[in-house]
């Protein structure tokens, strides 16, 4: 499920909840073909990766968000791992959208893997 954000709080709040869970946010526009076009497919890759919080932010609605995240084109993606931003790419690119939600969650069970040993 792809979480609708419209601000700020909205934003912290869904950033708070994911705890661990990387978070993939979609900062679009309704007038953007490439957004529309690869939103279904971003829905798809929601429910696919049941570990990855999606959430979709319109620029136009939103544009407070859109500036403080400074969000120059659209579609832009912005991952964020324990409320910190960890990578940033603008494009309707489907494919390098999933390979960089693989490539991340895999460094982090990697790492989560690393601290679980020191600790053990």
């Amino acid at each position: 499920m792809v979480q609708s954000i419209k601000d700020m709080d909205e934003l912290k709040t869904f950033l708070k909840a994911a705890g661990c869970k990387l978070v993939v946010v979609e900062f679009s526009a309704k007038w953007c073909g490439p957004c529309q076009r690869i939103y279904p497919l971003v829905h798809a890759m929601s429910l696919k990766y049941q570990n990855v919080m999606f959430a979709n932010v319109d620029v136009d609605a939103s544009q407070e968000l859109a500036q403080i995240y400074h969000v120059k084109a659209v579609p832009t993606f912005q991952m964020f791992k324990q409320t910190q931003k960890i990578f940033e790419f603008c494009g309707a690119d489907a494919q390098k959208l999933e390979a960089k939600i693989q490539e991340l969650i895999e460094y982090c069970n990697a790492r989560l893997g690393f601290l679980l040993t020191l600790c053990s």
